[in-house]
């Protein structure tokens, strides 16, 4: 496909939206103030284990004690307010360590080949949209072997908004990134939001607004692909909570006024008080995409995807990073596993190791690796 072709397919895509504020404000921003606003969350209420695929062994579940982990959706649905289906095209998993007040930030990416619901394999961002929140979350615990209860999901304003409360954040872009942003995203968000953001004028450094932080974090077609877009979404989150952690009560008052008529979240506002208490004490730790090691191809109806390879190799170093341990994978992820490469033919041999945290590597490209079509043909990667 050429790049024109490429621009105008992604022109008609619907908005493209992420959730990296989400951790600003419920884990790192917020602190007493909290204590006022919290019957502004739209709670859905407490999901509970038996809802969302928890297995694990003991071994795991010592494990994963001293932590809590929670999923952040981004979902692309146009008109905002609407959490309850649509594809979650930011998947992000926040894992924080109850004793350091660590967090890390796992970002799965969308295009992962995995199982988003019973007997159904395909791209992770669709499992949002099969099973809405439980059903995302269920399809992250049972495919990387974890006990994920709570989410929080985004609209596509909240990002726009919560960057304009904070006065623009600073970003330094290339010529290419303007173009696109220019091109491609600006005009778009600006209709849907109301806004009426101005483009930029070529690459440099800027203090961009939230149309213009938002366009950032949707460029996908440069090098690196989706994979150098997650880079970008967890390059804003930091410099978000860089600029909101020198902000004033007020600006604090404002964000979660605003936000939280934003947001949808499973907790309740007993559990957010809990999060509050010490929230000035957490540092993020790390943030890295998911899978580590991968290969990406065409693969017919599925389209363009991502797949692990192998997926239980991927779920040990997920566990070893997020928890410093070598955990043993549940006996649904062997069997997961084994399906992906028979069905795939991806192996390990075609992989390609991407910003793995455990290795060093940080790779710019991936390996397209020519899968076969369901006709049996082969094709190569859009």
């Amino acid at each position: 496909m050429s790049t024109n072709r490429k621009k105008k397919k992604n022109k008609k895509n619907k908005v493209v939206i992420f959730a990296v504020e989400i951790v600003v404000l419920v884990l790192l921003l917020v602190g007493l103030y909290l204590y006022f606003k919290v019957d502004k969350v739209q709670s859905t209420g407490p999901i509970n284990a038996d809802e969302v695929e928890i297995e694990l062994d003991s071994e795991t579940k010592e494990a994963l004690k001293g932590y809590t982990n929670i999923a952040l959706f981004g979902l692309d649905n146009r008109s905002t307010g609407n959490y309850d289906g649509g594809n979650s095209d930011t998947i992000m998993i926040a894992s924080i360590n109850n004793d350091s007040k660590e967090v890390k930030l796992i970002s799965v990416y969308r295009d992962t080949f995995l199982s988003v619901k019973e007997d159904t394999f395909n791209k992770m961002n669709s499992a949002y949209a099969y099973g809405g929140p439980k059903g995302a979350i269920a399809a992250l615990n049972k495919n990387l072997n974890l006990d994920i209860t709570n989410y929080v999901a985004v609209d596509f304003a909240a990002v726009v908004d919560a960057v304009d409360l904070l006065d623009g954040i600073e970003l330094t872009l290339t010529d290419e990134e303007v173009k696109i942003m220019n091109d491609n995203y600006i005009d778009e968000i600006n209709e849907v939001t109301k806004h009426s953001s101005s483009k930029l004028s070529g690459g440099g450094t800027y203090t961009v607004d939230g149309v213009q932080a938002l366009a950032y974090c949707r460029i996908r077609y440069t090098a690196g692909d989706d994979f150098k877009r997650t880079e970008r979404q967890r390059e804003v989150l930091g410099k978000m909570i860089d600029k909101a952690k020198g902000s004033s009560i007020s600006t604090v008052s404002s964000l979660i006024d605003t936000m939280f008529d934003e947001i949808s979240t499973s907790f309740t506002s007993k559990e957010l008080l809990s999060l509050a208490s010490g929230v000035m004490d957490y540092e993020l730790a790390g943030n890295h995409g998911w899978p580590f090691e991968l290969c990406t191809g065409n693969f017919g109806s599925k389209g363009s995807i991502v797949v692990p390879t192998d997926l239980e190799t991927n779920v040990v170093e997920l566990h070893q990073y997020l928890f410093n341990e070598e955990n043993n994978v549940s006996n649904t992820v062997k069997g997961l596993s084994e399906y992906i490469v028979n069905y795939t033919g991806c192996t390990t041999n075609a992989t390609t190791r991407y910003d793995n945290p455990l290795t060093g590597d940080d790779n710019t490209s991936t390996t397209d690796t020519g899968f076969s079509t369901d006709d049996g043909s082969t094709e190569s990667a859009e």
